[in-house]
């Protein structure tokens, strides 16, 4: 699951949890999937070896497999989201590391705190939100719609407050 429970705990809290999106594609079958994309790129142009059709498809070919590239490593850096939940007795901190920009954080006390889950009306299916103190915020939206149901179920097994 792309979501942990630290244990041992950080010193003083109770317990922290980390969420991250789920990332199909490895580092290394990413460079095996551009290598291989190259090489069948390649398969077209051995007959036009030494002929001016090369220089007419070359370029065509770099390009694609340029774009492929390019749009392959925004969608990792897109994907470089951590949310950590750390619960301490008095005290609840979500924070969420997003790829561009400043971290978000909201802090609340756990005994306020009440865990939601959305079957439908939210951006997708099972979404959960954390409310206390008038403000609602998300968790785990990236999870699959599996791992948000499990994750509901742990944190309303952690907190007091559920729907």
């Amino acid at each position: 699951m792309p979501y942990t429970w630290h244990t041992p705990p950080p010193p003083g809290t109770l317990t922290k949890l980390s969420a991250w999106p789920f990332r199909s594609l490895p580092k290394i079958g990413f460079v095996w999937f551009i290598g291989g994309t190259a090489a069948l790129l390649c398969v077209p142009l051995i007959p036009a070896i030494g002929t001016p059709v090369l220089w007419g498809l070359l370029p065509f070919m770099l390009g694609a497999l340029w774009l492929l590239y390019f749009l392959l490593q925004k969608n990792y850096r897109d994907a470089e989201i951590l949310e950590e939940l750390t619960l301490w007795p008095d005290r609840l901190l979500l924070t969420r590391h997003n790829p561009k920009g400043a971290a978000l954080s909201w802090e609340e006390n756990p005994h306020w705190v009440r865990v939601t889950l959305h079957r439908s009306g939210g951006p997708v299916p099972n979404y959960i939100t954390l409310s206390g103190k008038g403000r609602e915020v998300e968790i785990g939206a990236f999870l699959s719609e599996e791992e948000r149901i499990a994750l509901h179920a742990e944190l309303a097994a952690l907190l007091p407050l559920r729907d």
